[in-house]
């Protein structure tokens, strides 16, 4: 069942998707270790084991509540309206006193802020009726979601502690914060410069038995890092800045135009593929034997 992500979130795959879809590998096991919004994971199908790790405990908390009490979510946001003023309540006034009521909170703001930041001091009224999924919509979202996480385990651990449990064969799809950011503005928790080495020191611990796709921005100091993987392609694609996740493609709205351009780091070739996909002249960018 293909769906879109439940979630506003800055950085999220969503423009990207068929780019990524269009090279994953035959897979039993999928896993994420920066879960974010899950844009990639929502579009796929569901396989024999998923597992969607994410270190924003109230993320992780929202989706589990998504989860498990769909329908008390649902009840919890009855009647609420997309406002200024119901958005500043929940930013600065609410104050939760159980899960529930925290992933009200987070579902809530994050309907309804400015590309979904979720960092407090950065998370703005940013709702529009035009191009924001309304309330009355909220439900099912919701439900379809908690359809798709049926069986899914849901963690908030370190990466490192997700890719060392990863069990032989598993795929994982990986999105973390760019290397060149500033994160602080967009994200609860911030991703340190030797973050970034100490993933690619244990990707390439874990090579041999696991299969993933890594997502980064295409800078000089990530080809270093990753300079032992097989290979690293160039993609680019394109995005509308004024439209929001939840948009279906038949809604034409102006606004601006800009494009997404990253590397694709991947330890696997065309054996792996469901299709035919890597063809030399298209697909390879930079490549390393």
């Amino acid at each position: 069942m293909e769906i879109n992500s439940p979630f506003r979130y800055p950085g999220g795959k969503f423009y990207a998707r068929k780019l990524i879809m269009e090279l994953l590998p035959i897979h039993d096991f999928y896993i994420e270790p920066f879960a974010g919004g899950g844009s990639v994971f929502f579009a796929k199908e569901k396989v024999k084991e998923n597992w969607l790790n994410d270190m924003d405990t109230e993320l992780i908390n929202c989706l589990s509540v998504i989860q498990k009490r769909p329908q008390d979510l649902i009840a919890a946001l009855e009647g609420e309206a997309a406002t200024k003023e119901r958005h500043k309540y929940f930013k600065n006034e609410y104050q939760p006193r159980n899960q529930l009521e925290r992933a009200k909170r987070w579902f809530y703001l994050n309907r309804t802020s400015y590309s979904g930041i979720m960092m407090m001091q950065n998370c703005f009224w940013g709702y529009g009726d035009k191009y924001s999924m309304r309330p009355e919509n909220w439900p099912r979202n919701i439900l379809r979601t908690s359809e798709k996480l049926k069986g899914v385990k849901l963690t908030s651990l370190d990466f490192e502690d997700v890719i060392d449990q990863a069990p032989d064969g598993a795929f994982l799809f990986l999105d973390p914060p760019y290397f060149n950011a500033d994160q602080d503005k967009f994200y609860t928790h911030s991703f340190a410069k030797d973050d970034h080495f100490r993933l690619s020191d244990v990707l390439r611990r874990h090579a041999d038995r696991l299969t993933y796709l890594i997502t980064y921005d295409n800078s000089p100091e990530v080809r270093e890092i990753y300079s032992w993987a097989n290979h690293i392609l160039e993609k680019e694609w394109n995005y509308t800045i004024s439209r929001t996740d939840d948009q279906k493609t038949k809604i034409k709205r102006k606004g601006s135009r800009s494009k997404g351009r990253e590397i694709f780091i991947l330890n696997y070739g065309p054996s792996y593929q469901q299709a035919p996909l890597f063809d030399e002249a298209i697909q390879y960018a930079y490549s390393i034997a």
